[in-house]
């Protein structure tokens, strides 16, 4: 028996020795991050940030329509050039094309682990709150509210010490980016003066004076020299428009006449269900007409399921896109100065008409920017997720004070030139302001496309 419990304590004792041997080492989140690219992770980090956006800036008062993309281009550079050194070697930096006006990036600790979703969840808050100062109180909470939301969720799945190195690495790429972008002395903090009492209109026949309801100053007048990231400066200026005239049968009157026979006696309803569909023009009602164009990358980076990689570089290409847009539509506007259709329809045709937006924006017509931004952003869609791209457009499917049920579209230029058309119902813009903002706008897409962002 004593034999038998010595052989005994010899089996359990080897097995003592040689199981732990035998047993599988135990992961190594470090090993596992650094091994971790961006396009492991999904986009929801920053479709979430652009649903907060565009809650925000629905309320933030003179954001548009300039200071809105401009907003959403300096966000996507960061967040892009945040989570580059995680990217797939395919993808460049844009540091190099902007070095010469002070852009530096800073660079990330060789050999050190990040948490991707956590370095751009850095930059977004950052900028956020640097892009957002003059909103109210509870809306700034939902900055902080999202950041730290996503903050928790990380420290819960990896090492302390790589969540704080990920957070101030995306917070210093975002303060180098908000710092370079505090350079453009025209873009910086403009929504603080958005009618700036030193612009005086120019008088003449067919010029923009402010305009019937409320006869307000001009928007953004000198928005035309803030910073753009792909145009060239021969790319800012639309082609010109319809020579003036008030003569009977003149091309300029037969416009006139479109936009005052569909509001008159009234729309169809097809009609207006396009013109408020597509409008997005008044504060505190919706986003501004820019951002609605984020509202539909987001949707279909979440229709595609797409991965980080896919959203960082999506959400940079909008940005820049429409920020270019903005500065060359506005340059053209205050360039050539043309009126709105109402000031011509009520001097020269029906002195009581009204279009069916009750107050036309406070600045000149041609060439219209929701044109101009809506195909700039097409244009780059379309370069990324394809020409025959078909989707419902949901941005205001729940909204029951105007006509915003989803409407489908085969292509996002098809949704461009809606956007378009939309002014005219609307009462806003004459035909040659659509049409040219439409053309201006696919120039200012295709110089984006043209950047060195992916090889």
């Amino acid at each position: 028996m004593y034999k038998n419990l010595l052989r005994f304590l010899s089996f359990a004792l080897a097995v003592a020795v040689i199981l732990p041997a035998c047993k599988p080492e135990k992961d190594d989140p470090i090993q596992d991050l650094l091994e971790t690219k961006v396009k492991d992770y999904k986009s929801n980090v920053v479709t979430d940030w652009n649903d907060l956006f565009l809650g925000i800036e629905r309320y933030a008062d003179g954001y548009r329509p300039g200071p809105a993309p401009r907003a959403l281009a300096y966000m996507g550079l960061a967040a892009y050039e945040a989570a580059l050194p995680g990217m797939s070697d395919r993808y460049n930096s844009l540091e190099p094309l902007f070095r010469d006006q002070g852009l530096t990036i800073p660079p990330v600790q060789t050999g050190e682990a990040y948490h991707w979703p956590t370095v751009v969840n850095a930059s977004y808050a950052f900028l956020m709150k640097q892009l957002f100062p003059h909103v109210a109180s509870d809306l700034k909470f939902q900055i902080y509210q999202l950041e730290a939301k996503n903050d928790e969720a990380a420290i819960q799945r990896i090492p302390r010490s790589v969540f704080e190195r990920s957070k101030r690495y995306g917070e210093s790429v975002a303060n180098a980016v908000f710092q370079w972008s505090a350079s453009d002395l025209v873009g910086h903090n403009a929504f603080l003066n958005a009618r700036p009492v030193t612009y005086f209109p120019p008088n003449g026949p067919g010029l923009w004076q402010p305009t019937f309801p409320d006869y307000g100053r001009g928007m953004f007048p000198y928005w035309g020299d803030a910073r753009t990231f792909a145009i060239r400066p021969t790319d800012k200026l639309a082609l010109p428009p319809l020579p003036f005239s008030e003569q009977q049968g003149s091309l300029l009157r037969t416009e006139a006449m479109v936009v005052h026979n569909m509001n008159t006696p009234a729309l169809t309803f097809e009609q207006q269900w396009i013109a408020e569909f597509w409008s997005d023009d008044a504060l505190n009602l919706t986003f501004s007409p820019p951002s609605r164009f984020i509202a539909i990358a987001n949707q279909v980076l979440r229709r595609e399921n797409a991965d980080l990689d896919l959203a960082l570089y999506t959400c940079l290409k909008v940005g820049l896109a429409l920020n270019d847009a903005g500065v060359a539509c506005w340059h053209s506007k205050y360039v050539y100065n043309i009126e709105r259709p109402v000031s011509y329809i009520r001097r020269l045709i029906n002195p009581n008409w009204e279009p069916h937006n009750p107050f036309t924006p406070s600045f000149p017509a041609y060439p219209s920017g929701h044109a101009t931004f809506g195909a700039a952003a097409a244009e780059v869609l379309s370069n990324i997720f394809g020409e025959n791209y078909a989707m419902q457009d949901e941005s205001h499917k729940d909204r029951t004070d105007f006509l915003g049920m989803p409407r489908s579209f085969n292509s996002f230029r098809q949704m461009a030139e809606e956007n378009a058309y939309s002014r005219l119902p609307l009462g806003v813009h004459f035909r040659m302001d659509a049409v040219e903002g439409v053309r201006h706008g696919y120039q200012v897409g295709r110089r984006v496309n043209e950047l060195p962002i992916k090889k």
